[in-house]
């Protein structure tokens, strides 16, 4: 099998598409045999042919800001999205255009700014907005009881937005939460209650923005910070005396792994790829260019660029293993597929939406999320 290296290196833009209406796209979410779902930041939800990117269904019912999308692991038909409208919702993919299948919600004071489920399917989690300037929490739902009420609360592990809630891919109760505190949590949620269920508590020193799972067991967490801070932590080595950290750096502007001798000017998110045991980083130039790097105890080092396809920030990524194509969408409202040997259909660059749309976008500034706050001072 062509290693990793050589299938990034020979990436071009096969597909490009974009969408009739101006918006960010924020979040995509891959449905292996044949979709792709992205979170709009005109609340709306787009379903894609992840081969052609040809737009096959759209989804409206939110009327908040969407934190996510995913699909079911078991039951691919099944699309769930979170939002601060305060819900999370489930789909049908098989109706495009039809109302939520499923709907979660918990206090209606609570505002979602992430959510995810578990490798089991069995529990949704999310994680507010901070409430009445003190509290913030991670609910919990059973999916299999819909509008059956909570299942669980925590709120004593993080004092102000949790930005992200990861559950392990593996793992059906371990699960990670990120918050603009700076705190990242780990969580083994078959113990019960929250005391007893928090197994390890990561400081990032800066406002948490995404967390996910990596390494060969992945038992490795790599967290990025609103303020592009990277730290890698090895969770194995909680029983022992050997120290978490793998790698850490406070500003990754500050590396510079690029050809030219240069750095990115914001991180994107990263991803664990299985067949390749790499830690993928994509970051990006405002310009639109954009970096994939790979993630180790040395820091970051550079697999190639990727020029001429978007014109403005990029918001979300995903590698598509199977199809060997890499997705990329952003607030130029382009969603674009990168294939080794991919020649465009269409050709030309998109331009802009900034000066046009930007102020009637439903988005806020870009921080990779859109509820950050400023870290209160200590």
């Amino acid at each position: 099998m062509e290693c990793l290296d050589e299938k990034l290196k020979g990436l071009s833009i096969a597909r490009r598409s974009r969408p009739e209406e101006p918006t960010y796209l924020l979040h995509v979410a891959l449905q292996p045999t044949s979709l792709l779902a992205v979170s709009c930041s005109n609340f709306t939800i787009h379903l894609h042919n992840k081969d052609t990117l040809n737009l096959v269904g759209e989804y409206q019912g939110h009327s908040g800001p969407l934190c996510g999308v995913t699909f079911a692991h078991s039951s691919p038909d099944l699309l769930y999205s979170g939002s601060a409208d305060g819900t999370v919702r489930g789909w049908d993919v098989r109706r495009p255009g039809t109302e939520s299948v499923q709907m979660f919600k918990s206090d209606p004071s609570h505002s979602y700014c992430s959510f995810d489920l578990s490798c089991s399917d069995t529990l949704l989690c999310a994680g507010t907005e901070q409430v009445n300037d003190e509290d913030s929490f991670l609910v919990f739902w059973d999916v299999r009881k819909p509008g059956g009420g909570l299942l669980g609360v925590y709120s004593e592990s993080h004092s102000d937005d949790i930005t992200q809630v990861c559950f392990h891919p593996r793992d059906k109760d371990r699960l990670a939460s990120g918050s603009t505190d700076g705190l990242v949590n780990v969580f083994d949620l078959s113990r019960g209650a929250e005391e007893e269920a928090l197994l390890a508590t990561c400081n990032s020193d800066s406002s948490a923005g995404s967390v996910c799972w990596s390494g060969a067991d992945y038992t490795q967490l790599l967290c990025l910070s609103h303020d592009e801070g990277l730290h890698l932590w090895d969770l194995g080595q909680l029983d022992t005396d050997e120290p978490l950290t793998i790698f850490s750096t406070s500003d990754a502007r500050s590396l510079t792994p690029l050809a030219d001798g240069g750095g990115v000017d914001y991180l994107v998110g990263g991803r664990w790829l299985e067949e390749a045991q790499k830690l993928l980083v994509v970051g990006g130039k405002n310009s639109g260019d954009l970096h994939l790097m790979e993630c180790d105890d040395k820091g970051l080092r550079l697999l190639r660029n990727l020029e001429g396809g978007h014109s403005s920030t990029v918001r979300c990524f995903l590698w598509d293993a199977t199809g060997e194509a890499l997705v990329t969408g952003g607030e130029d409202a382009q969603l674009l597929l990168w294939k080794p040997g991919g020649e465009e259909l269409t050709t030309g660059k998109r331009e802009s939406m900034k000066s046009q749309s930007a102020l009637r976008l439903k988005s806020r500034p870009h921080k990779k999320h859109g509820y950050q706050r400023q870290k209160k001072a200590t």
